[in-house]
């Protein structure tokens, strides 16, 4: 899974991410983005508690899963939720496992011997980003991305799921010209594609990234609570996994641990007394979003997607 850690220092622009968002040169900024939203019904409850109720900002769909439909109801209710797209190229379940939104014949290459999506183990991930065309993959996430305008849903951003960056340089240039299509995001951490991606003056992290898989479970909330007090000035992102014993009640596996141990930190007073007293300031990507916007206005517009621009807002949004 993906580890927290600081970009090098000589990946870094002379002003912060933080800065050309409008804030001040010293301020802490944290985007804390629920992954994983559509995956089981447990899960879309924990995010949209964790949104409303704890700390979490945002959220990232995947429009593969069995729970997506529910997942995009509850969007559909509550539309001042900011979410992204969760990219999908990879199925980890065993059991009620997802496919391709495209039809399997038009993305061969994606799928494994068997038919199917590669499991994002390290050999499967190898396979996939070995064999997988970059046509096939445009095809693939388009037909994730449509999907949503579909559904009258207005995302802000696009992420991966268990692929950092999409995994190879191609797919994330992909990536970043299809959200110039859509008017949406990306989010970029590894330092190859963020020297890449500055280049072309896009906002993004200025500090490390953190995937809550890479924590231990045991005392976690405390290491949440040290991160907090260490975050750094510019801007920061945590991808948090929430969830409740809902999706499996039987089983205590390390994927219930991770949720149920992120979905309590997320949802306690003692998160919110942290923020305040760190004078933290926790926004989501609806302010990124529209700066990629006005700097990416030279790629050609999509013009006959199905996805509805978004109105971008005027500030930024912070969580209060």
């Amino acid at each position: 899974m993906d580890a927290p850690g600081r970009s090098p220092s000589s990946d870094r622009p002379s002003v912060q991410s933080s800065e050309s968002l409008g804030f001040a040169p010293d301020a802490r900024l944290l985007i804390v983005n629920c992954d994983d939203f559509g995956m089981h019904p447990s899960i879309n409850t924990a995010v949209i508690e964790s949104i409303e109720q704890g700390i979490a900002s945002s959220c990232s769909l995947m429009t593969l899963c069995s729970s997506a439909p529910q997942a995009m109801r509850l969007l559909e209710q509550r539309p001042d939720i900011p979410f992204g797209i969760h990219l999908t190229m990879v199925c980890e379940t065993t059991h009620a496992r997802w496919g391709p939104m495209s039809a399997k014949e038009k993305v061969p290459s994606l799928l494994n011997d068997e038919g199917e999506l590669f499991a994002p183990t390290p050999a499967g991930r190898a396979a996939l980003l070995d064999r997988a065309r970059i046509d096939e993959v445009e095809r693939e996430f388009r037909a994730q991305i449509d999907a949503v305008g579909d559904a009258g849903l207005t995302p802000t951003h696009l992420d991966f799921h268990c692929l950092a960056d999409g995994g190879r340089d191609d797919i994330l240039d992909l990536t970043v010209d299809l959200a110039a299509e859509y008017g949406l995001a990306v989010r970029v951490w590894l330092p190859p594609g963020l020297r890449r991606v500055r280049h072309r003056g896009l906002p993004v992290i200025d500090n490390g990234f953190l995937d809550s898989f890479s924590l231990s479970i045991g005392g976690k909330a405390a290491r949440y609570e040290q991160l907090l007090r260490d975050l750094p000035a510019g801007l920061n992102e945590w991808a948090v996994h929430p969830g409740t014993s809902g999706r499996r009640p039987h089983v205590v596996d390390h994927d219930q641990l991770v949720r149920g141990t992120d979905y309590a930190f997320l949802m306690s007073s003692r998160a919110h007394d942290v923020l305040r007293h760190e004078g933290i300031v926790v926004i989501d990507y609806r302010v990124v979003q529209r700066i990629w916007s006005d700097t990416t206005v030279q790629w050609p517009p999509r013009t006959a997607g199905r996805l509805r621009p978004s109105a971008p807002p005027l500030g930024p949004q912070v969580k209060t």
